[in-house]
């Protein structure tokens, strides 16, 4: 598929998860995070509007604490997820000013979902950060979020919460930066002859199976929470594309129009006709 509809794209929500951000369980890459802020504050400086929406705090907070593993007990990780908030969001705060940009954090709970106002406050505090040139970095509040009969406040995957906040926002375009180049069509950690799907325009009961969806024999990288988000974006005619978080300069290939990773969008007659009946 011509991917030049991506050069149009104005706002960019960009999801990166915490085995992208961490060189081990509990040690920080700090390279990927420099390299990140480069490459956002640069789109940003061509006049896009960029929204990140990160993973990691637990995973920040437990090489802060020093610890080998990650605890069990929920309370325990609510605690790292406190500690690791903070760290995680000055080292953003220190690398992405040194390329003169300001960041803001935002943390949510699913509970904005359930309530207009809300979910209309937290689209205009992002809007005012963005008309300020200023990158919000979203991330779900790990240490209070709960899940429990009657009350969740858990996304459970940030892919999840990238999608949502890609609709808030009505961006054009979710990029997920994975520890996978796309989409499979079998396991490419398992299988040498395994090939990348450069498109999908559809996702069918294949496509969820090479996902990792029920009778699949595979999964890859939780690739299955990405392909409904996917389908989320591609319900309401918006673009997504999964790829390597290796190297983020991979994002402006992607806004370049060029082939990289796996694109997940409708038809535009598709896109046109769901658009004309008030779905969009």
């Amino acid at each position: 598929m011509n991917r030049d509809i991506l050069k149009e794209c104005s706002r960019v929500v960009i999801k990166i998860g915490t085995n992208s951000l961490m060189k081990t369980p509990t040690k920080i890459d700090y390279q990927k995070i420099d390299r990140l802020a480069f490459v956002c504050a640069s789109l940003q400086q061509q006049g896009r509007e960029v929204i990140m929406v990160t993973s990691g705090a637990v995973g920040v907070g437990a090489g802060t604490m020093n610890l080998d593993e990650y605890p069990e007990a929920a309370a325990e990780k609510q605690a790292l997820a406190s500690v690791g908030q903070s760290v995680l969001m000055n080292l953003y705060s220190r690398f992405f000013q040194h390329y003169n940009q300001h960041v803001g954090q935002i943390l949510m709970t699913r509970d904005i979902m359930n309530y207009s106002n809300a979910y209309s406050n937290c689209r205009i505090s992002i809007d005012s950060l963005l008309k300020s040139n200023i990158i919000p970095i979203i991330n779900e509040n790990d240490a209070v979020s709960v899940d429990e009969p009657g009350h969740c406040s858990k996304f459970g995957e940030n892919d999840t919460l990238a999608a949502v906040v890609t609709e808030l926002v009505d961006a054009d375009l979710l990029i997920i930066l994975s520890d996978v180049d796309g989409l499979y069509d079998a396991n490419p950690h398992s299988d040498p002859n395994a090939a990348l799907i450069s498109f999908v325009g559809d996702i069918d009961e294949e496509i969820q199976a090479m996902a990792g969806g029920s009778g699949s024999v595979f999964s890859t990288g939780g690739m299955e929470t990405k392909i409904k988000a996917a389908q989320s974006m591609m319900d309401l005619g918006k673009s997504m594309v999964i790829t390597s978080a290796e190297n983020p300069g991979i994002m402006f290939d992607i806004l370049d129009g060029n082939e990289a990773g796996t694109l997940f969008r409708k038809a535009e007659a598709e896109i046109l006709l769901r658009g004309d009946e008030g779905i969009l």
